[in-house]
C-alpha cells in the first residue's frame, strides 16, 4: 500500500486540506488488494471465451458427424432418373427407397371427369335446375337462384360452388360472346366421375335447366359429361398398377413420380417400357464427409493455436492446462483408429489420411472416397453407423471432450470449474468493496471534522490573543 500524506501547509494558515482528494487516494491504496483477483477472473474470463468458442467447434463437428450417422440422414438419401422424362419424370426419392432399376410402362394417363352445357347468352334467365352426382355419392340439386344467386348461369355457378358440392364450376365464354356452365371434378380419376341425372339415370328428379328468355333450347340445356374420369394404369416391373392421380406415389416404395403422357407405340402396338433408376446419392454423402474434415480441420488448428502466444507476446488462454491436452490427443485418438476387418475399416479407406505438417488436421482423397462409394456403399454406411464403428466411436469421444455427455464434456467441465472459482473471486471482490464503501464513509466523516478544526485554528489564536489582551492589558501591535 502507497504511503498517503495530508499537505495542508502551516497549520496556522487556515487553509485545511484536500479532503476528496486524500480519501480518493486512500481508498485507491485499499483497492490494490482486489487486483490479484481482478487479474485472475480476467485469465479466467478469456478461458471461458475461448473454451465457448471450441465448444460451439464441437457442436458443429458433432453435427456433421451426426448427418452422417443418422440412419435417415445424408446415407439414406436416394437420386432417380428416367429414361424418357418426357413420359415420366421422378419427383423424389425417401430414405425408404431402395437402390435399382424399375422398368415401368405407362398405358394411360389418368383424367378429371368433366361437363358441360349447351350455350346461352349471357343475361339469359334461366329457371328448373341442375341434379348430378360425383363418383358413387349421392345425388345433388341445385336450383337456379338458389343462395340469392342471379338466375342466369353465372348464377348458378356461384351458387354450386357455395354448395361445396365435389365438383368446380365455371362459366365459359365463347368468341360470340356466348356462355357455357362448366363442372370439373374435384376427385381425379375414376372415383371423381361426374352423372348428371335425367329421366333414364335418375328419372325422380332429372336435370330441369331451361332458357326463358330464348325458346328452343333443349331439356337441361344439354348438359351432359363431355370427359369421363379414367384412373391411370401402368404397369411397374410387369405388376399392373392404377392411380386416381398421375402423381404416383405408391408404387414404387419411397419414390413419387409423375405421369406426363402416355408411352410412344412402336409398329407392334406397344407402349414405351421407361427405365427408372434409384442409386445411392453420393454425392451428398461426399459433401458431407467434405464437411466433417474441414469442420475437423477448424477444430483441430484452434487448438494447436492455443499452445503459442497471442500477437502482444502473452500466451494464450489455455496455453499448459490439462484440458488442452485431453481435447488434442482426445481427437487424435478417436481419428486413427481401425474397426474390424471389412476393407471400409478406417477413414484411411474412405480417403482421409494425416497431413503432413503433423499438426493433427487431414485430409480427403475425393477420388478414393467416391471410389469407396461406388464399390463398397455398404461397408461405408456400416462404418459411420454399426455400433461399435467409427461413426458411434467418434461420437462417444465427442460427447466426452464437447458440452455434451452424461456427466458432462471436458469443455463443459473446465467451464463449471472455472465459474466455481469466478464466483468465489467475485465474491471476494464484493466484500472489499463493501469495507471500502464503509471506510470511505467514515474517513470523509473524520477528515471533514479534522480539516473544520483546522481551518479554525486561526481564528481560534485570534480570539485567545484579544482574550490576553483584555487580561495584561499587553496589546502587541502597540508594543
Amino acid at each position: 500500500m502507497g504511503a498517503v500524506g495530508l499537505n495542508f501547509g502551516s497549520a496556522t494558515s487556515g487553509q485545511g486540506f484536500d479532503v476528496t482528494a486524500t480519501v480518493n487516494q486512500i481508498v485507491t491504496n485499499l483497492k490494490t488488494v482486489e487486483s490479484p483477483w481482478k487479474n485472475q477472473l480476467a485469465a479466467l474470463t478469456g478461458k471461458d471465451t475461448t473454451l465457448s468458442s471450441l465448444g460451439a467447434q464441437f457442436a458443429t463437428l458433432s453435427t456433421d458427424l451426426q448427418n452422417l450417422t443418422d440412419f435417415s440422414g445424408t446415407m439414406a438419401y436416394k437420386t432417380g432418373s428416367s429414361s424418357n422424362t418426357n413420359v415420366l419424370n421422378l419427383s423424389s426419392a425417401s430414405a425408404a427407397a431402395v437402390a435399382g432399376t424399375h422398368t415401368i410402362v405407362v398405358q394411360n394417363l389418368a383424367q378429371r371427369s368433366s361437363a358441360a352445357s349447351d350455350a346461352v347468352s349471357a343475361s339469359d334467365v334461366l329457371t328448373g335446375g341442375i341434379t348430378f352426382k360425383v363418383g358413387t355419392g349421392v345425388w345433388q340439386t341445385v336450383n337456379v337462384g338458389n343462395g340469392s344467386s342471379a338466375a342466369t348461369l353465372s348464377g348458378l355457378s356461384a351458387a354450386i360452388n357455395n354448395a361445396a358440392l365435389g365438383v368446380t364450376a365455371s362459366v365459359l365464354t365463347n368468341a360470340d360472346g356466348s356462355e357455357r356452365l362448366s363442372l370439373v371434378s374435384q376427385t381425379s380419376g375414376a372415383a371423381g366421375e361426374i352423372t348428371i341425372a335425367n329421366s333414364s339415370n335418375h328419372p325422380s328428379s332429372p336435370t330441369t335447366l331451361a332458357d326463358l328468355t330464348t325458346a328452343g333450347k333443349n331439356m337441361g340445356l344439354g348438359l351432359t359429361t363431355i370427359q369421363d374420369g379414367v384412373d391411370a394404369t401402368i404397369t411397374v416391373d410387369g405388376v399392373t398398377l392404377t392411380s386416381a392421380a398421375n402423381t404416383v406415389a405408391n408404387a414404387i416404395p419411397g419414390v413419387t413420380f409423375q405421369l406426363l403422357s402416355a408411352g410412344s407405340t412402336g409398329s407392334n402396338s406397344t407402349p414405351e417400357s421407361i427405365q427408372v433408376v434409384i442409386a445411392n446419392d453420393t454425392t451428398s454423402i461426399e459433401t458431407a464427409i467434405s464437411t466433417f474434415v474441414t469442420d475437423y480441420n477448424a477444430a483441430m488448428k484452434a487448438l494447436n493455436m492455443q499452445e503459442g502466444k497471442d500477437s502482444s507476446g502473452n500466451a494464450e488462454p489455455l496455453y499448459g492446462t490439462s484440458v488442452l491436452a485431453q481435447l488434442q490427443q482426445g481427437l487424435l485418438s478417436a481419428m486413427s483408429s481401425s474397426f474390424g476387418s471389412n476393407g471400409i475399416n478406417s477413414l484411411i479407406s474412405l480417403g482421409i489420411t494425416a497431413n503432413a505438417s503433423a499438426d493433427g488436421t487431414i485430409s480427403l482423397d475425393a477420388d478414393k472416397l467416391s471410389t469407396a462409394l461406388n464399390s463398397n456403399f455398404a461397408q461405408v454406411v456400416s462404418f459411420f453407423q454399426d455400433t461399435g464403428n467409427f461413426g458411434s466411436t467418434f461420437t462417444n469421444t465427442l460427447n466426452g471432450l464437447g458440452n455434451s455427455g452424461a456427466s458432462g464434456g471436458a469443455i463443459s467441465l473446465a467451464r463449471s470449474e472455472n465459474s466455481s472459482q469466478e464466483t468465489m473471486l467475485n465474491d471476494n471482490v464484493s466484500k472489499q468493496e463493501a469495507l471500502i464503501a464503509s471506510q470511505k464513509t467514515r474517513l470523509t466523516t473524520e477528515l471533514n471534522m479534522a480539516n473544520q478544526i483546522l481551518q479554525s485554528i486561526p481564528q481560534m489564536i485570534q480570539q485567545v490573543s484579544e482574550m490576553y489582551s483584555a487580561v495584561t492589558g499587553y496589546n502587541k501591535n502597540n508594543g
